[in-house]
């Protein structure tokens, strides 16, 4: 009797193992850093300033690289993939400024297509998609740097969105957002089916969008659980500054 391939457990589409990575004052901003990451799974990185967050995130697409191996969709993030793993993995940077280089929102959210060499009729149909997922329908030939923070912050998302990443990676994705675009950037997440590492201080958002939590601090793994079960520790949140 054969398996059914169905219940076969599906392979990770992140994979970290004993991940070091200092910076080039020699200061030590990874440490050991061992995580996987399954499809569609939504995971929260919290910890303190300083504990190695972003900088985690920035070796999922090889913008940094350590000591250890990182694997994405089973392919070692190394010099010959990395055009096909940044197709895979989409950064979203905590300031959009940083990520809206184009004159207009058309341009930005098409970019990553038309590098890609797509179609002209893909690119236009990928760029209506993107734009109608985060609520900018109407606002392809807008400016983009005259959009309020919450607007370019969704306007970078959507620029992600049109390369249909397996991944998505997101530091502080609601830092300086006001209440009303958090509310309606955490329906977003949690609607969108990729995979997703969010770096962030918003414990509100991790309880909304995240099954997972992994704590670090000082470039370490120091906790990986159920969401519920890490934040209701007490003296867990207590020692690396969460509460």
């Amino acid at each position: 009797m054969t398996m059914d391939s169905s219940s076969e457990p599906l392979a990770p589409c992140i994979e970290i193992h004993n991940l070091s990575y200092a910076y080039p004052d020699g200061r030590p901003a990874l440490r050991d850093v061992n995580l996987n990451v399954q499809p569609g799974e939504k995971v929260a990185l919290v910890g303190p300033n300083g504990a190695g967050k972003s900088t985690l995130l920035l070796h999922l697409n090889g913008i940094l690289r350590g000591q250890g191996t990182v694997r994405v969709m089973g392919q070692e993030v190394a010099e010959p993939y990395l055009s096909r793993i940044r197709a895979q993995v989409g950064l979203i940077f905590q300031d959009p400024d940083d990520q809206l280089f184009s004159p207009t929102v058309f341009e930005d959210v098409a970019f990553g297509p038309l590098y890609a060499g797509l179609a002209e009729d893909e690119i236009q149909r990928r760029v209506a998609w993107a734009l109608d997922q985060v609520g900018l329908e109407g606002y392809a030939e807008r400016i983009s740097h005259h959009l309020s923070v919450g607007e370019k912050k969704r306007a970078s998302i959507a620029s992600v969105l049109s390369m249909q990443p397996a991944i998505l990676a997101l530091d502080e994705p609601t830092a300086g957002l006001d209440p009303r675009t958090c509310r309606r950037l955490v329906r977003l997440l949690q609607e969108l089916p990729q995979a997703m590492v969010a770096a962030t201080h918003d414990l509100r958002l991790v309880t909304q969008v995240f099954p997972r939590t992994v704590v670090l601090d000082e470039g370490r793994v120091v906790a990986d659980g159920p969401t519920a079960d890490l934040l209701a520790d007490e003296r867990l949140m207590e020692a690396h500054g969460l509460k």
